[in-house]
């Protein structure tokens, strides 16, 4: 008997502790998939996009009547004092585990108020270090609305997954939380942050698309904004580091303004010295690439090629240089280099945890172009005239 009581009293045991009574049912939570911060007039304006995971299931064939997301709009004195305002419109549990990105605007950069956020975002539990970061001069309510090229889910969009089309063109490196702490951290304590804008580049037969593309960076450091680099000003930095998958180089041929070429450049290797003399340090720069040519009109031959992807690859990382020096940004990292390579003098040399910059602090730059891969056919004519 006493054994029936037992296995009695252990199952009467079993059947109450089974099940999970405390956990919200994934139907019932709604999921951020993108986070929009401004700061206006001394508030704080939180921007939440809720993603509808109806359309992530049919990512490859999506349900086009169905709404991709949902952005809420709330102001606070604080980051928490805004999202809880919102939370007082939303009628389900709020899940961040999947939150995959966030948008800084112009003003929410300045100051101090990022890295107060950042602290914030990083101590909730359920957020994570992968979370891609940006930031913008456009109005962030709009971006959040945009969906993917072909009605494509939100998470195959290139804001919840940089790294998809990395391997075309890397014009401006991802960064995530990770990075981004890791930058502001270390010397030189600043950090390159992409920036996007809107654009229509894209149409259907019924109307003009708007869709978000990588146009450069914005400098974030621990006190703050430092300025943006867009466009042509921003393209030196794809030649000046490792990550670089891949990224092209326009060029004129001749003396005239119609006949030009575009070289791919990849396998970018840099290597930069530094060289500590009378209390100077000046920096030696040596920047590897191979380059691939896909049909041209040209005499030229493959030294004079590489002649000339050589001059231009370097105007431009001078160009991107000279434009971050007149902002106080070291774009290139270069007192981490000094910091890395020889403490010692970096120490000595050191101011604000970076090193003083002239125009004349990279005292040499040169570049190797190790091939040229003219494409399937050699130097001449696919065609005869």
């Amino acid at each position: 008997m006493n054994k029936q009581l037992i296995l009695f009293t252990s199952l009467a045991t079993s059947l109450l502790l089974s099940g999970c009574w405390d956990v919200t049912e994934p139907q019932r939570m709604y999921y951020v998939d993108g986070l929009g911060i401004d700061y206006k007039d001394g508030q704080y304006e939180v921007y939440l996009q809720l993603i509808n995971f109806t359309k992530v299931a049919n990512s490859e064939n999506p349900n086009s009547q169905a709404t991709q997301a949902e952005v809420g709009q709330s102001k606070g004195k604080t980051l928490e004092d805004a999202l809880f305002k919102l939370f007082r419109s939303i009628d389900q549990k709020v899940f961040w585990g999947h939150m995959t990105y966030i948008i800084f605007s112009e003003d929410a950069m300045k100051d101090k108020h990022a890295i107060s956020i950042i602290d914030s975002l990083l101590r909730y539990r359920e957020t994570r270090y992968q979370i891609w970061v940006y930031c913008t001069q456009d109005p962030i309510k709009d971006i959040l609305l945009i969906t993917p090229i072909s009605n494509k889910s939100l998470t195959l969009g290139k804001l919840s997954n940089p790294l998809n089309t990395k391997d075309q063109e890397t014009f401006v490196e991802p960064i995530n939380f990770r990075n981004l702490v890791i930058g502001l951290n270390e010397p030189n304590h600043e950090i390159g942050i992409p920036y996007i804008t809107i654009n229509k580049n894209w149409a259907t037969a019924d109307q003009q698309r708007q869709d978000t593309a990588f146009t450069g960076i914005g400098v974030l450091s621990l006190k703050g904004l430092k300025g943006f680099i867009t466009n042509d000003a921003a393209r030196g930095m794809q030649w000046m580091q490792n990550r670089t998958h891949r990224g092209a180089i326009t060029f004129k041929l001749e003396d005239n303004e119609t006949n030009y070429l575009t070289a791919t450049l990849e396998k970018i290797k840099v290597d930069i010295k530094p060289l500590v003399k009378n209390n100077q340090v000046t920096f030696e720069v040596v920047v590897k690439l191979n380059a691939t040519l896909n049909g041209f009109e040209t005499t030229l031959s493959e030294d004079e090629i590489k002649k000339k992807i050589k001059n231009e690859v370097k105007k431009e990382i001078k160009t991107t240089y000279e434009e971050a020096l007149a902002k106080d940004i070291d774009i290139y990292r270069l007192s981490e280099q000094l910091y890395r390579k020889n403490m010692k003098a970096w120490k000595k040399l050191e101011k604000d945890g970076k090193i003083p910059l002239t125009s004349s602090s990279i005292s040499k730059l040169n570049i190797y172009v190790n091939q040229v891969n003219s494409g399937r056919k050699t130097f001449t004519s696919t065609l005869n005239k």
